[in-house]
């Protein structure tokens, strides 16, 4: 009989991580990589709002901004600065509602 016969399948609530997962240990960002090249401009300009819009979105949610409607262009920029972010454009707040109106 092979070994993984023998193994009893997890239960659909049981963790089947080795080891605890720490949630509460402070953000660590991933290696950046470089961008591919060779693509038009305006490629790079969308990527990099698409980025900051998701990092905004985030630090909304962490904050207690839930619904796109809490969150004004004034509370976006007000989280930008906490994090130290640019201060976003018209068009990344926009994309930064839209991304926790679609998240639910």
């Amino acid at each position: 009989m092979a070994a993984a016969a023998l193994k009893p399948k997890p239960l659909p609530t049981q963790s089947t991580a080795k080891r605890p997962v720490l949630l509460d240990l402070p953000y660590e960002p991933v290696a950046k990589r470089p961008l591919p090249p060779g693509r038009p401009r305006e490629w790079y300009v969308i990527h990099n709002r698409r980025l900051k819009a998701m990092r905004l979105a985030i630090a909304l949610l962490d904050s207690g901004v839930y619904m796109p409607h809490q969150a004004r262009d004034e509370t976006i920029r007000s989280i930008a600065e906490l994090i130290g972010v640019h201060p976003p454009s018209n068009t990344t707040c926009h994309m930064v509602r839209a991304l926790m109106r679609h998240s639910r």
